[in-house]
């Protein structure tokens, strides 16, 4: 390999130049037709002929171009960080964070959609804020399917194969240059799993991939699609995640003081890593187990209990049994009471999310909403405590700005705040875009609009043709929309729960509304069903076929096969995003996220992440802040207000011109979306939210316990073990109150029994009032009372701004080291 085509694939191999754009026009110059198709560095490379390479080689201006690059590249990783900077003392060295699917580009189709993309942008805000994370995920030999539209309308799912080498991965290689390859043991078989790489920047995504030739060929196809086959399949997947996972780091010299599991799939790896402890300590599976919790964390994305994984017990017997008994050396019955509500339930399923629980030391939610949905659904697991006190935080998802965002919203926010500006605190980017000029702004939206006409306008003809349209239908598409009209965009996966049809509920209004002579309206749809859900497809084909009504061609068009390419084409280009699903279904959605930093504005129900965003400042909301379940009439009244928004609001926002023809409401609706929702709603603030909120102080516990062989771990079992044992006997006695000078005083009377003291917390505890936190006070404890065994009186003070009645005594466990409730959750309260 000559030293030119060591430095080409180099840059290929690399996806941060799927977001950094620099190399660019090197590809072009090679491929040009394949890099306008696929953007995609490595297939260009892997496609170009040798003659072609040596003549560019020669070429003295391409060369010096990529030795600049390089450079460039070679001194942006070795240049210190955000992390580094703010975190010099190496308290956190490594996170290994756990997904079933990565979006980090169409070159490496790994990825459905939302949980994918927010991994995908993780993992590159991790590499441009220096955080220490690598990435585990699953090599799929398909991935997900890809569309097709047929000319009836309904949706056709193709797998195309994921051939590796025309992936922009690299094996895995030990020290002597052997492919590393584990073996996992399966119910009579052992199953082979081959090792690969992906380079993000700083960061290295690590993927295995069951398509082995020593591997029996149902085996070969565990990695064969992603959210495939059915529940036995998915186990197996999982499996190789968590567990092929783990050991795959360990085969590779890393040991991640934090192990991060983006949503259950992944809970495996709190079994495997617990079981590398016991190898390194000598400890047994519970003491382990509360050492390496505390350097777990599990992140949530599903906003209803019915979304988790769950196994029968037919599969969860067959597939871990032996790995209970030989690997963790407990019983089966214990590691399934890790996966149920009900520990003795025999019958009741295995759930992926209360086994990712009760193996962490934290839980969040994706937006502030889904962590108090999310604190409902996981109440059952901590009885008798609030619902407000459920140990689920949130972290807001957000998105990767230098992905989403185009060349002249880059040179806007360049201009505004700075080169780099999202590899850093975002401290003043807000003022700084609110100096950027009216023109400015509407040249920006302009040139997103014209790129994204004239990509519908090259796009549309070609899939049309592809399946079969006449001669007439292709060039009757081919000068449609127009660029100087108000385009809407409305993408995503099609599902019940997302409403994609609420927009199509009264097709005669929006035909008015798409057709009108004076403000006309452009609407551009995508988006996939499952394969397996029948009412999704139904209506993926309703809005082809509205798009195919004469009435309809050249004012709204369905284009097929979202993916990550169209998606960006999307938000870069419409002026307003609709997003309308049933409250509250969504966890955060990050498809709204996207067109902020482009200047898109949102028209979104009161869900996810757009409940905390809205104001009317930045955009419109539909909803009233309330559930309603699947009930039609709020869905009839539901689309009924969109229409109004779209006819009072929003069309009068984009048509009102002011003397210098520009739209002064609308321009002033951009600059404050993108001076206060583009830095709050990007993946830089969620990664330094992460780093900050979660992954020093998990890594931090982690050590502590981990410590002289998990001896405070070990500790933490017999606090836990002298608290079953004896919590029976703990009772209240007497409660007294006096209020005087503005007080309440509580004094309490409490018998531990043979508990100590220091074993448990006597709090007095009240409801929240007016969307306050709840603030338990602690209570003190006296003297023993005279001829009381064990026997104290505890007391504290209130002001009184709210009657007596209000405030109720309680114990809960305690010890310095624990998460209470997650990891105790006892609880007595005052009669």
């Amino acid at each position: 390999m000559t030293a030119a085509l060591g430095d080409l694939t180099e840059l290929a191999l690399d996806l941060r130049t799927g977001w950094e754009h620099r190399t660019d026009s090197i590809w072009g110059k090679i491929e040009p037709e394949l890099w306008a198709l696929t953007h995609n560095p490595w297939a260009v490379l892997q496609a170009a002929s040798p003659t072609r390479l040596e003549t560019l080689q020669r070429d003295p201006e391409f060369r010096s171009q990529v030795d600049d690059l390089i450079a460039q590249q070679r001194q942006s990783l070795r240049s210190p960080a955000w992390f580094q900077g703010a975190y010099r003392n190496g308290s956190l060295t490594r996170i290994a964070y756990f997904s079933m699917e990565f979006g980090l580009s169409e070159a490496l189709p790994i990825y459905s959609g939302g949980l994918g993309n927010v991994a995908g942008d993780q993992l590159k805000a991790s590499s441009d804020l220096g955080v220490p994370l690598v990435g585990v995920g699953l090599l799929y030999q398909q991935g997900y399917f890809r569309q097709i539209i047929d000319a009836d309308g309904s949706q056709r799912a193709l797998y195309p194969y994921n051939d590796p080498g025309q992936l922009p991965i690299t094996p895995v290689r030990d020290r002597d240059g052997e492919w590393v390859r584990l073996k996992i043991t399966l119910p009579g078989y052992a199953l082979w799993l081959r090792a690969w790489q992906a380079q993000v920047g700083r960061v290295k995504l690590y993927l295995l991939d069951s398509n082995d030739p020593a591997n029996l060929p149902t085996y070969r196809g565990i990695t064969s699609e992603l959210y495939g086959g059915g529940p036995e399949l998915r186990f197996d997947q999982e499996l190789v995640l968590g567990i092929g996972g783990w050991r795959l780091l360990r085969a590779v010299g890393i040991d991640p003081e934090v192990c991060h599991l983006n949503e259950g799939h992944a809970a495996f790896a709190v079994l495997e890593r617990a079981g590398s402890f016991m190898d390194d300590s000598g400890q047994p599976f519970d003491v382990a187990l509360a050492a390496t919790r505390a350097g777990n964390l599990f992140t949530t994305h599903t906003p209803v209990a019915a979304g988790f994984d769950r196994f029968e017990a037919g599969v969860t017997e067959r597939y871990l049994s032996r790995y209970a008994e030989t690997r963790l050396r407990i019983t089966l019955s214990d590691l399934l009471a890790l996966g149920r509500a009900n520990p003795g339930d025999a019958g009741e399923p295995f759930n992926m999310a209360y086994l990712a629980i009760r193996g962490s030391g934290a839980i969040n939610g994706v937006s502030r909403l889904h962590g108090a949905v999310s604190r409902r659904i996981f109440q059952s697991l901590f009885p008798r405590w609030p619902e407000a006190e459920v140990p689920v935080g949130y972290v807001t998802n957000g998105v990767h700005t230098p992905t989403w965002d185009s060349a002249a919203a880059d040179r806007v926010w360049t201009e505004a705040c700075g080169r780099g500006c999202w590899r850093g605190p975002m401290d003043t980017m807000g003022d700084d875009m609110r100096g950027v000029t009216n023109e400015a702004l509407w040249e920006l939206r302009a040139q997103n609009r014209l790129e994204l006409v004239g990509y519908v306008r090259e796009r549309l003809p070609r899939d049309l043709a592809a399946v079969g349209a006449s001669g007439a239908e292709v060039a009757s598409s081919e000068g449609l929309f127009d660029p100087d009209t108000l385009t809407l965009g409305f993408a995503r996966r099609f599902a019940s729960y997302k409403r994609p049809n609420l927009l199509l509920y009264d097709p005669g209004r929006l035909i008015r509304l798409l057709t009108d002579r004076d403000r006309p309206i452009q609407l551009v749809v995508a988006g996939k069903a499952h394969p397996q859900d029948q009412a999704g497809q139904a209506m993926v084909q309703a809005w082809v076929r509205f798009v195919q009504r004469p009435e309809v061609r050249r004012h709204a068009v369905f284009l097929s096969d979202y993916d990550l390419l169209l998606a960006e084409r999307l938000v870069r280009g419409v002026d307003l995003w609709i997003n309308t699903p049933r409250r509250p279904w969504e966890a955060s959605g990050t498809s709204g996220m996207k067109v902020l930093v482009n200047g898109g504005l949102n028209l979104s129900e009161l869900d996810g992440w757009w409940a905390e965003a809205y104001s009317p400042e930045v955009g419109w909301a539909l909803g009233d802040g309330m559930e309603h379940g699947e009930d039609p009439s709020w869905d009839a009244a539901e689309a009924e207000a969109l229409y109004r928004i779209l006819e009072e609001q929003v069309l009068r926002a984009f048509y009102t011109r002011d003397q210098n023809g520009l739209p002064a409401a609308w321009v002033a609706r951009m600059r404050e979306s993108m001076a206060r929702l583009t830095p709050r709603f990007s993946a830089n603030r969620a990664v330094r939210e992460y780093a900050e909120t979660y992954y020093l102080s998990a890594a931090a516990a982690y050590r502590e316990r981990a410590r002289d062989r998990g001896a405070l771990a070990a500790s933490l079992l017999t606090w836990r073990e002298t608290l079953m044992r004896h919590w029976a006997s703990v009772r209240f006695g007497e409660l007294r109150v006096e209020t005087a000078a503005g007080q309440h005083a509580f004094h309490v009377q409490v018998y531990l029994g043979d508990l100590a003291p220091e074993a448990v917390r006597v709090e007095l505890y009240a409801d929240p009032a007016h969307g306050e936190v709840a603030r338990p006070v602690e209570m003190t404890r006296g003297a023993e009372m005279a001829g009381a065994v064990k026997g104290h009186v505890y007391s504290a003070e209130t002001p009184a701004v709210r009657p007596p009645s209000d405030y109720t005594p309680r114990i809960i466990a305690y010890h310095p080291a624990a998460r209470i409730p997650l990891e105790e959750a006892r609880i007595l309260w005052f009669r």
